[in-house]
Order: structure tokens, then sequence, then C-alpha cells
């Protein structure tokens, strides 16, 4: 096995791998068999590798880097949606999946066992570009690796957003849940409501420090996508075996959509601004009928922009107060026979599930407890390892995203040196790569129920793309290795990290250096 790793150093690691005598070499002769279907793997094999090699890599029945689709494999091999099979020898390569995604996620290894030249922008001339034999079989441990990234806090371009697929591509991660809207900023455009970017899509200014601090940067802040842009953000992620999971926040965490339209919260005469805080703002929807048309609305454009199977309505961190003091609050909770206002976040977020799955979506939900979102949404727990075995013997599908081991706002270590960061514990590489999604007492039914897990990266502490990328890698790594390897020896992960390293070093990532 030392041999294999110094040879190979993948991330994540193979399920199964062979190295062999030989390298085989791509050239400007080395041309590619395109099996039926698997012609937008040639396509995003030739865009990733054209800018550093100048390869054409053009198509020919005699191609001796044949990728090839074979639907027998899901059940014969065992390879399902995204497992694959890759063989190198000498004179040919063969890359197998059942289905297109495998053959996406082979490319991502092909590309890793090139020179980390590969990986330029620019021309490498110099290079000479050589795979080791190989023999290869690969699957993921859990269907659900994800990221999740802010963008209500602190916008970013678009351009921006796409880098961050490129790397969750690379690193065979299949979610990219984006968050789109929350109390201090709305990114997404909705026709019939245009008010929700115009207003809500700018804060005055951004608290500095923690929640509680009287401190302001004094400086105005805001951003919105445009529809094009969303839509090319999600073919171009699908492109690289990327699902776009957009987020749209309710029934709390609206401050700026509130900002827009006051009559859809509980006190129609108020005027709010953007919120310019950090921390839990106490204002939400109301539940009159009205504000369900509005949610129904939303989410009706949101999911023509994303064709992503889940979309996340948010759910948590919803002060229930402004419903016990509003009439109409407390008059649809009579009616609807709940047992007080707070009764109404749950009987909210069913309308809202029930909506969505009516469509053919799955709703999405943060827990706080585990155990009190309806039961046709997918869970994502995060404020306890604990919800994970509670949300997945309720019968939810479950997503693991504890804070103490996935959000990627917490500091990497106690070092002074670190930028500014979410108050809170360490969060290091160590601890990521350890965290397995799975509870170690989970009956073998609930562990099923258990996807996968997933990275956060709120951005109150983090305003640019390059602090983005400081605080995401090497960290996303860990939960990647993690995610799709299973547990692997700690040791053996920091020794194919260190040689990962020169692939995003000739990716230009700004990750934190591995001291």
């Amino acid at each position: 096995m030392p041999a294999q790793r110094s040879v190979l150093s993948l991330v994540p690691r193979p399920t199964k791998s062979t190295v062999l005598p030989g390298r085989f070499t791509l050239d400007a002769d080395t041309t590619l068999h395109i099996g039926t279907g698997a012609e937008p793997a040639a396509d995003l094999l030739r865009t990733l590798l054209t800018p550093a090699t100048g390869l054409p890599l053009r198509p020919s029945p005699q191609g001796q880097l044949a990728l090839t689709l074979d639907p027998g494999l899901a059940g014969l091999a065992g390879l399902g949606e995204e497992g694959y099979g890759l063989t190198v020898a000498p004179h040919a390569v063969l890359l197998r999946a059942a289905h297109l995604t495998g053959l996406l996620r082979g490319i991502q290894t092909i590309r890793q066992l090139l020179p980390p030249q590969a990986l330029s922008v620019t021309p490498q001339p110099d290079t000479r570009w050589t795979l080791p034999c190989v023999e290869i079989t690969d699957l993921p441990r859990h269907p659900w690796r994800g990221a999740m990234l802010d963008v209500a806090r602190h916008f970013q371009p678009v351009s921006c957003l796409r880098r961050y697929v490129d790397l969750l591509a690379l690193h065979k991660i299949g979610v990219f849940h984006l968050h789109l809207t929350d109390d201090q900023g709305w990114r997404m455009p909705v026709s019939a409501h245009p008010k929700l970017t115009e207003i809500g899509g700018h804060r005055a200014e951004s608290q500095q420090g923690p929640a509680g601090s009287d401190l302001y940067d004094g400086v105005p802040h805001g951003g919105s996508y445009t529809r094009a842009e969303l839509t090319g953000l999600v073919s171009y992620a699908a492109a690289r075996g990327v699902t776009v999971m957009p987020e749209i926040e309710m029934p709390g965490h609206v401050r700026a959509a509130l900002a827009a339209y006051p009559h859809l919260g509980n006190n129609p005469a108020r005027t709010l601004d953007v919120w310019t805080r950090w921390g839990v703002c106490d204002t939400v929807l109301g539940v009159h009928d009205e504000v369900l048309d509005f949610c129904r609305t939303v989410l009706d454009e949101v999911m023509d922009v994303f064709p992503s199977p889940y979309i996340h309505v948010g759910g948590e961190e919803c002060p229930t107060a402004e419903w016990t003091h509003s009439a109409a609050a407390r008059e649809r909770a009579l009616a609807q026979g709940l047992s007080s206002p707070a009764a109404l976040h749950g009987w909210f977020l069913g309308r809202i599930g029930e909506f969505l799955v009516r469509h053919g979506r799955r709703p999405v939900g943060w827990a706080e407890t585990g155990a009190e979102l309806p039961l046709d949404f997918t869970v994502m727990t995060w404020r306890d390892a604990a919800h994970t075995l509670t949300a997945a013997r309720r019968g939810h599908p479950v997503v693991s995203a504890d804070h103490r081991a996935t959000y990627l706002d917490y500091a990497q270590s106690e070092d002074p040196g670190e930028p500014p960061a979410q108050p809170g514990g360490v969060v290091d590489l160590r601890t990521v790569h350890a965290h397995d999604p799975v509870p170690e007492d989970a009956e073998r039914a609930v562990a099923e129920r258990v996807l996968g897990t997933q990275a956060q990266l709120w951005t109150e502490f983090v305003t640019t793309p390059e602090r983005i990328e400081y605080l995401t890698y090497p960290r996303l790594c860990a939960l990647a290795d993690r995610a799709w390897s299973g547990a692997t020896d700690w040791a053996d992960f920091r020794s194919r990290l260190a040689d990962h390293t020169a692939r995003l070093d000739a990716l230009g990532v700004r990750y934190r250096p591995l001291t």
C-alpha cells in the first residue's frame, strides 16, 4: 500500500486500486473512442485538459482512450449511479460506468493521475502527459456528498460560484447547496416580486464582529444574480456531475423579504430595513393565505430555474413571538386545531412541503432537534450528532451536517493569526476527516436512511473569494475523502493530501497551508 499511495495519492481514495507496470502517454495522436451516450464525458475531458495540454483528443473508432457506458455495470459490478471502472495499460485506457455521472467521476480521477500541471489553466508545453498503469474500481460510500455556500450574508459573483463548482467536482462532491436568501440579503430574482432583489438585495452596512457587537463598517453591500446566470450555473455544474440545490429560507430568516414586502409579515404597517446585524432576527413571515401564495410563487420560479430533485426551504431558527402576539396568527392556529401559535411552524412547513411534493420535488430543512419537521422532509441535522439518529429513526432521509465537524466558518486552529471566524470551537482538518455521518449505534435500517454529509460555509465573516477558498481547503478534501471512501487511515490521508496540494497549487487555490 505505501507504494500505491506514493504513485496515486488520489483524493478521495478509490475503493479498490492496483498499480501495474508501465505508463500510458497522451500526445497529439491520442484519440477518443466515445461510446453511445458518453459524449458529455468526452466534452468534459477536453474542457478540463485542453488549456494545459493543448491536446485535441479527437474522436476516432480506433481511439486509444475509450469512454463507454454499460448499464449492466450498475447491478453486475455494483457500480450504481456514480461508480466507475478505470483500466490504464501502456497502449490503451478504458473508462467504464453504468451511468454518465460515473464517467464524469472517472474523468476527475484521470485528471488527478496526470501530472499536477494538467490542472493549470495556462499552457504547459514542457510537460510529458503520462498516466500510471492502474486498475481502479471505485464507488462512493455515501450518495450525498455536499458543500453549502452562503451568498446571502456576503454576495459573490457567479464566476466565484463556477470556480467553486469546479473544485467540488475535482473532489467528487456531488451537491452544491446554494444558500440564496436570509435576513441580510435576497439574491435570486423572482419575476412576480421584483422588489425582492431591488430592495431585499441591498443592505446599508454590515456588522463587524460577532452577534451583539455594536460596530458596523458603514459600507453598503448588495448584489443579486440574473435568471440567466443561475440557469447557466446549473448547466455548468451538471456538465461536471454536480447538482445545484437552492435554499430559500422560510418562515424565519426572511427580514430581507419583509423589507421588500412588509405586508407578508405579522405587522404589515411596519417598515423594515434589510438586516445589518448577524444572529437570529425575530421578524418572521405571517401565516395568512397571501404569504403561502407568495411562497408558492417564489418556489415555482425556483423549481423552474433549478431542476434539482431537492429544494431546501430552511425552516430553522424561527422565533414564534410574533405569532403569539398576532391576532391573525392566533386565529389561524385555532382554526387549524393547533395547540399554540408556536405549532404554526410545523403547520407552515407542512403546507410548503406538500406543495413541493405535488410538484415532484423533495423538501429539505434544517432540523434543530431531529423530530420537528414534517415526515416528507429530508432532514439536515446540525446542532447535535444525536439528532441524526433521532431523525433517521423517525423515518426521515438524513444528511449529517454537525456544526462541530462540518462548519467551515469556524477557525481551523487556535493560532491567533487565523482570520476572523464564527465564535465557537475549532474545526480542524483531523476533526473533519474523522466525522462519520452514520451514528455508531444506528440500527441497520436506520443507518441506511443517512444519505451522507456536507460542509457548510456561512459568510458573516467571509467577504472575498480568497477567504472562501482559505476556509474551504484543505478541509473539504478531508470531508470528500471520508464521504466517498469511508473511514481511511489518518496518516494515509495526510500523505495523499500532501501530494494533492500540488494539484491545488496548479489550480491557484488559496488554501490554508498544511502545518
